[in-house]
C-alpha cells in the first residue's frame, strides 16, 4: 500500500531560482549600510580639519545622517507596496550609492550633512526590505537558518565599522570611508536586477498626518538625544521644545492610529505577542550592543593610550565571535527551543558585562578582548532567535511595515543607548572626581609619605596629581556605565521567558522525511 506523500517544508511566500544569489545581494546591501551608521566615527576629526568645521559642528555629519534614517524608515512599507520591493531596493541601493560618492568628493560642511541626509533617506530602507525579502523567499522553518544570515550584516558591521574606517583614514584618506560604497553598491545594483523577483504593487492611501506625527517624534527624539549633552540636557530651552515635539508627535501619532480608518501603520501587527515583546527586546538590544560599541573606543585611545588602528584591532575579534555564533545558532535552530538560546545569549551578554566592570587602568588589551569576544558570540545568541520569533508568527501582509518598525526601534534603542552612556558617564566622572579629591586632605597619611608635594601646593605635583586623580574618577565612570549596561540585559529576562514558544509537531519525522529534508536542504 503507497503512503500518501506528507508536506516536509512549507512553501516560502516567494519562490524565487537563485536564492543563493539573491541572499548574496541583500546582504551586501545591508552591510553597505549598516556598516556606514558606525564607519565614519573615526574619521570624524580629520574631516573636521578639511571641511574647516569646528569640533562641535563637525558631529552634524552623524546626527544628520541618524535623523534623516530616522524618520525615512518607517516609510519602506508604504513605499514598497506603492511601487514594488525591487524597484524600491533598487532605487535605495542607486541613491545610496550616488549619495556616498558624493560625500567623497564634499568640500564644504553644509554639502556633506546635505548629502549625509539623501545617504539617510535612500540607506534607511535598505534593511528592513532585506529582511523582507529574507522572511518571503525562505520557508517558515528555514527562518532562523535566514536570519541568521541577515543577523550577520546587522550586527557584525557596526563592529567592523571602527576598525575599517580607521585603517582607511590612516593608510589613505577619510573620503575612501564614503567612497569605498561605489564598486560595491554597484555589484549590488546588478545582483539585484538580475535575481531579486518583482513582487505585487498594493494601492495604499498615503496618510499624509499620521507620517507627519510619526516623523515629528522621531525626528525630535533623534535630535534630543544627539544634542544633549551638549546642551547640558534639561538646563537648555532646546531641549525642553524638542521633548514636548517627541511627546505630542508620537502620542497624537498612536492616537490617530487607533482611530483612522486607514492609518500610516497598522498597529494591529503588535497584537501579535511574540512581535510586540520582540520589539521591546529588540530595543533593548540596540541600547547595550551601540553603548559597548561607543564607550570603548574613547577608553581604549584616551585612557589606555592605544591609537586608532590598534583600537579597531583589539574590538575586531567580538565581530569574529559574534558571526561564529550566528553560523552555530543557524545550525540549532528547528532544534532547540530559541528562548533556550536566547537566554545564552543574555547569559553571555551579562557575564562579559560583569568582566568589564573589573576593568582598571593597569590591565593590558587581553581582558578587553576576552569580554568582547563573549558578548559578541552572546549577541549572536540573542539577536537570531529573536529576529525568528518576532516574525514567525506575524501575517505576510505585515511584513514590511513589520520590518521598518522593528529596524526604528532598533535604532531609536541606538540613540537613547549612546545617549545614555554619554550622559551617565560625563555625570559620574565629575561625581567620582569630587570624591576622589575629598580623600587627599592634609591629614591623610598617605598625601603625608607619598604627595608631600601637594600639601606645599608645589603646581608640578598637584598637576600630576589632578591628572592621575581624573583618569581614575573616568575609568570608574565606564564601569558604572558598564553596571548600568548589566542591569539592563538582565531586564531582557522575564521578558524573553514571555514569548511564546515554538508550536509542537505532531508525530516524529520518519526515514524518508528526514532524507527528503537533508536533500532539500543540500539543494538550497
Amino acid at each position: 500500500m503507497a503512503k500518501a506523500p506528507t508536506q516536509i517544508i512549507s512553501a516560502p511566500t516567494i519562490i524565487v531560482k537563485n536564492k543563493g544569489l539573491l541572499t548574496a545581494a541583500l546582504m551586501l546591501g545591508t552591510v553597505m549600510q549598516v556598516l556606514d551608521t558606525t564607519i565614519a566615527n573615526v574619521a570624524l576629526p580629520h574631516m573636521a580639519a578639511s571641511l574647516g568645521a569646528a569640533q562641535n559642528e563637525i558631529t552634524w555629519v552623524l546626527t544628520s545622517y541618524i535623523v534623516a534614517a530616522a524618520i525615512a524608515t518607517p516609510l519602506t512599507g508604504w513605499v514598497s507596496d506603492r511601487i514594488g520591493q525591487k524597484r524600491l531596493f533598487l532605487i535605495a541601493v542607486i541613491g545610496f550609492t550616488v549619495a556616498s560618492a558624493l560625500c567623497g568628493i564634499a568640500t564644504s560642511l553644509p554639502e556633506m550633512v546635505m548629502f549625509r541626509i539623501m545617504q539617510g533617506m535612500f540607506g534607511a530602507v535598505i534593511a528592513p526590505l532585506a529582511q523582507t525579502m529574507m522572511l518571503n523567499i525562505n520557508p517558515r522553518e528555514r527562518l532562523g537558518q535566514a536570519m541568521a544570515i541577515y543577523g550577520m550584516g546587522i550586527m557584525v558591521a557596526p563592529i567592523v565599522g571602527p576598525t575599517l574606517g580607521g585603517w582607511l583614514t590612516e593608510s589613505f584618506d577619510w573620503r575612501w570611508v564614503f567612497l569605498i560604497n561605489l564598486p560595491v553598491g554597484v555589484i549590488t545594483v546588478v545582483m539585484l536586477w538580475l535575481y531579486m523577483p518583482d513582487t505585487d504593487i498594493k494601492r495604499r492611501r498615503f496618510d499624509f498626518f499620521g507620517f507627519g506625527m510619526l516623523a515629528l517624534g522621531v525626528g525630535a527624539l533623534q535630535l534630543m538625544l544627539d544634542r544633549g549633552a551638549d546642551n547640558s540636557w534639561f538646563q537648555s530651552t532646546e531641549t525642553w521644545i524638542e521633548l514636548g515635539l517627541v511627546l505630542t508627535g508620537l502620542w497624537v501619532f498612536v492616537v490617530h492610529c487607533l482611530t483612522a480608518k486607514e492609518p500610516f501603520i497598522d498597529v494591529r501587527m503588535f497584537r501579535d505577542l511574540n512581535f510586540s515583546l520582540a520589539s521591546i527586546l529588540m530595543f533593548i538590544v540596540g541600547i547595550t550592543l551601540f553603548s559597548g560599541l561607543a564607550l570603548l573606543p574613547p577608553l581604549l585611545q584616551n585612557l589606555m593610550g592605544y591609537p586608532v588602528v590598534l583600537t579597531g584591532l583589539i574590538m575586531a575579534p567580538r565581530g569574529v565571535a559574534t558571526m561564529l555564533s550566528m553560523v552555530v545558532v543557524g545550525r540549532l535552530s528547528g532544534k532547540v527551543d530559541p528562548r533556550i538560546m536566547m537566554l545564552v545569549g543574555t547569559a553571555c551578554m551579562a557575564y562579559s558585562l560583569w568582566g568589564m566592570t573589573s576593568f582598571d587602568l593597569e590591565m593590558d588589551y587581553w581582558p578587553v578582548i576576552i569580554t568582547g569576544c563573549i558578548q559578541g558570540f552572546g549577541m549572536g545568541f540573542l539577536f537570531v532567535p529573536l529576529s525568528t520569533m518576532a516574525f514567525a508568527t506575524i501575517a505576510p501582509k505585515y511584513r514590511a511595515d513589520a520590518t521598518s518598525m522593528f529596524a526604528l526601534v532598533r535604532n531609536m534603542g541606538n540613540g537613547v543607548g549612546i545617549s545614555l552612556v554619554t550622559a551617565v558617564l560625563s555625570n559620574m566622572m565629575q561625581v567620582n572626581h569630587a570624591e576622589l579629591a575629598e580623600r587627599l586632605t592634609a591629614t591623610s597619611q598617605s598625601v603625608m609619605n607619598q604627595m608631600p608635594g601637594l600639601l606645599t601646593g608645589n603646581p608640578q605635583t598637584v598637576s600630576i596629581i589632578n591628572s592621575m586623580v581624573t583618569q581614575q574618577a573616568a575609568i570608574l565612570a565606564y564601569i558604572d556605565d558598564f553596571w548600568m549596561m548589566l542591569l539592563l540585559s538582565l531586564v531582557a529576562i522575564p521578558l524573553i521567558l514571555m514569548l511564546r514558544g515554538p508550536k509542537k509537531t505532531g508525530k516524529p519525522k520518519t526515514e524518508e522525511e528526514k532524507a527528503l529534508e537533508r536533500a532539500h536542504s543540500m539543494a538550497e
